[in-house]
């Protein structure tokens, strides 16, 4: 917007004042979100030049069972992680809302009351996290480190060295089904969480206040914010996120094995930190998570195909970790020099 002189015959200002900020180009690549679309674009482009069964649609389109699950957690873990805190037993949650599932299953229960089982477990897991951290003013971490253990004793205590199964095939439907004979139905409900999230974080006063917190908790409680409410109300949702994935997972494998989901919390993490939100806190977006999710699932993948053991994808996971978590400091370290 052009300053205006306020009386006719006057001269105008040389200066332009804009209601925003225009365009550049240097600060656009310099967000994480570009660099993530741009890496993601290279190994799409790297899988399908040196793969030659990589670039097909119905193949892509399964590719998604591989990470639509975790990324069902990494949603909530995001929020989570923004607000200074962590979830370590995700894991553990999974394992125990699939073990529930397989309890109301044996004992007759209506196949269409399998979910809110899943989700009544989960929900109940991250009320436990959720009670100790807040009431008891305890680490987060030191806390999920602990009821993992607990979630995974009562899920291995409960199913000793076997496996429920005989699941019915309405959850059978929802963990191997499509849409259109295309499309997973895992995929598409990540989408529509995605959506939800992105919403709540970047729309709302709801997700205002979370990154208020993440900034600086005591200021955001001064400023009247129920912090530990907040806190609260996330480790719940992120429990509930782990049931939901325990519902997909279960009726994908049509199984409850005493391994389930072993391992994922560290995969779960590295999406969350990959996706550029900040493990201070405070700082991050849904759409960088969903292009780190994306990127791990092109790499997945393109691994899967090449015959490469998964112990290399375990290994690849652990550099990202590191290297997503010491690439920003070190960059503002080169920044702060200059």
């Amino acid at each position: 917007m052009n300053a205006t002189p306020l009386v006719p015959g006057a001269k105008t200002s040389r200066y332009a004042i804009r209601d925003r900020a225009g365009f550049r180009l240097r600060e656009l690549m310099r967000r994480w979100e570009t660099l993530l679309a741009l890496l993601f674009v290279a190994v799409f482009v790297a899988n399908s030049l040196l793969l030659p069964n990589f670039f097909d649609f119905y193949n892509l389109a399964d590719s998604t069972f591989n990470f639509s699950e975790k990324a069902l957690i990494a949603l909530p873990m995001a929020l989570l992680i923004i607000c200074r805190e962590i979830d370590i037993s995700v894991s553990g949650i999974l394992a125990l809302s699939s073990v529930a599932m397989g309890l109301a299953n044996h004992y007759g229960m209506p196949p269409q009351g399998l979910l809110f089982v899943a989700l009544a477990t989960g929900t109940a897991c991250g009320l436990l996290n959720g009670f100790l951290v807040t009431r008891f003013a305890l680490p987060s971490i030191v806390v999920t480190i602990g009821t993992v253990s607990l979630f995974r004793g009562l899920s291995s205590v409960i199913l000793g060295d076997q496996a429920f199964t005989g699941y019915p095939q309405l959850l059978v439907d929802w963990g191997q089904g499509y849409f259109f004979d295309v499309i997973p139905r895992e995929f598409v409900v990540l989408i529509v969480f995605v959506m939800l999230f992105a919403f709540l974080l970047h729309a709302t006063s709801w997700g205002r206040r979370i990154y208020a917190i993440g900034n600086n908790p005591v200021a955001a409680r001064f400023s009247g914010i129920p912090v530990d409410r907040y806190r609260l109300a996330l480790f719940m949702l992120t429990g509930a996120m782990a049931g939901l994935a325990g519902y997909f997972l279960t009726g994908r494998i049509g199984s409850t094995r005493p391994n389930i989901a072993l391992g994922w919390e560290l995969e779960v993490i590295t999406m969350v930190i990959l996706g550029g939100v900040s493990i201070a806190g405070g700082a991050g977006s849904i759409g960088g998570v969903l292009l780190a999710v994306l990127t791990l699932g092109m790499v997945t993948y393109g691994l899967a195909l090449a015959n490469i053991p998964g112990i290399i994808m375990t290994i690849v996971v652990g550099v990202l970790l590191l290297v997503t978590i010491a690439l920003p400091r070190l960059l503002r370290g080169t920044y702060a020099t200059k």
